[in-house]
């Protein structure tokens, strides 16, 4: 017996809900405009949900690694184990958003096994792709208490199987509710030895991307949950007793999700709007300085905070030459719109006071009003 949603969600929720798609239908029009910087913003999502799943777990990265991680170059700064653990994690992520787009594609006991074991890889004593082998129990480290012990291992199995047969199985519910449902469960069996977290995580973003409501990486909330983690936690703890108990109400647990989707919308959306207003600056910025129109690229990773390296560059702009992607970046750092520091394999560049003031005149300072049906979901 899994968790289930009420069978009868109330008026708050569907009005809710309701506010949550009308977001993500303005997100998908925007998204829907041809563009050149929209390639750089999915790459700059993509990179914050990683980074926000695995900032919950302890697995701390700058936002240039992840965006490292992603092109597949080296890091700047995590350390060897940390960087397993985010390479594996974007390799579960990116066979996430690629069978999302599979229509013959059916969840199955071999395919939530191999994304556990692409997490997990890096320490084999974290059983990779294994069902854990005997109990497990949830501890909250400030209080000192186990706050939660997962059903017995050898329910796991079985409960599994429920689950992806739930999730396989075509109904009326609302896709948000059966993506929060699955991450719920999936947290509360706790099948696994270790990362059970982003296998939940991962899983939430997999049933949104099948529905094809947005392209699969904006359908994420794992940024908000990274940069909300006592609040996902106090939740998680909050619903349900301190053992598997599947009747409890987990209505306290939809709303949450219901409420981090409106945000992480809300700022996918603003930051749609800032992105706009930087890429039309710069572009007008690159032909006074008459500098090749490729430069956008590197110019906008800085003008939005990020250390710029030859070769993130080259990977953005699609440069295949070290030497003229370095040309690029001097000719950039004279016209006075990049500063560069280091040298040799080491050498990036940092944006000056003419691209910071760009960013500030694009962002938005003033808080759009939360219609009162979404704050009131925090309210639990």
């Amino acid at each position: 017996m899994l968790f289930r949603c009420p069978h009868q969600i109330g008026t708050a929720e569907h009005d809710a809900i309701d506010g949550v798609e009308e977001i993500r239908r303005n997100l998908g029009y925007a998204l829907t405009v041809p563009a050149r910087w929209y390639g750089v913003l999915r790459r700059a999502t993509f990179a914050r949900s990683i980074r926000g799943s695995n900032s919950i777990e302890g697995i701390v990265v700058s936002q240039e690694d992840a965006v490292a991680a992603i092109e597949n170059e080296e890091p700047m700064d995590a350390d060897a184990e940390t960087w397993r653990a985010i390479k594996g994690y974007r390799d579960a992520m990116t066979f996430v958003l690629q069978l999302a787009k599979d229509q013959q594609f059916t969840l199955s006991e071999g395919f939530i096994r191999s994304l556990h074991f692409m997490i997990t890889q890096y320490d084999l004593k974290k059983n990779p792709g294994r069902w854990r082998p005997g109990p497990i129990y949830v501890r909250n480290e400030e209080r000192q208490e186990i706050v939660y012990e997962g059903p017995d291992f050898e329910l796991v199995p079985g409960l599994m199987a429920e689950l992806i047969e739930y999730l396989n199985t075509r109904t009326s519910e609302h896709p948000l509710i059966r993506a929060a449902t699955a991450h719920f469960n999936l947290a509360k069996i706790h099948p696994f030895s270790d990362g059970n977290g982003r296998m939940a995580r991962c899983l939430h973003t997999l049933v949104l991307a099948r529905e094809g409501i947005l392209e699969p990486v904006f359908s994420s909330i794992e940024e908000y949950l990274g940069r909300n983690t006592m609040e996902y936690y106090r939740v998680l703890e909050a619903v349900g007793d301190k053992k598997w108990n599947p009747p409890a109400d987990c209505s306290p647990w939809i709303n949450y999700v219901l409420l981090a989707h409106y945000r992480q919308a809300e700022t996918y959306l603003r930051r749609i709007r800032e992105t706009r207003r930087v890429w039309d600056e710069l572009e007008e910025l690159i032909k006074s300085h008459k500098l090749p129109e490729r430069i956008i690229m590197a110019l906008s990773d800085a003008t939005f905070g990020y250390k710029v390296r030859n070769a993130t560059y080259r990977a953005a702009a699609e440069i295949g030459r070290i030497q003229i992607a370095s040309r690029d970046l001097n000719q950039a750092a004279v016209a006075g719109l990049i500063q560069p520091h280091g040298a040799g394999r080491g050498r990036y560049y940092t944006a000056t006071d003419v691209l910071r003031a760009i960013r500030e005149r694009a962002r938005e300072t003033e808080q759009r009003q939360e219609p009162e049906v979404i704050s009131q979901l925090g309210l639990f």
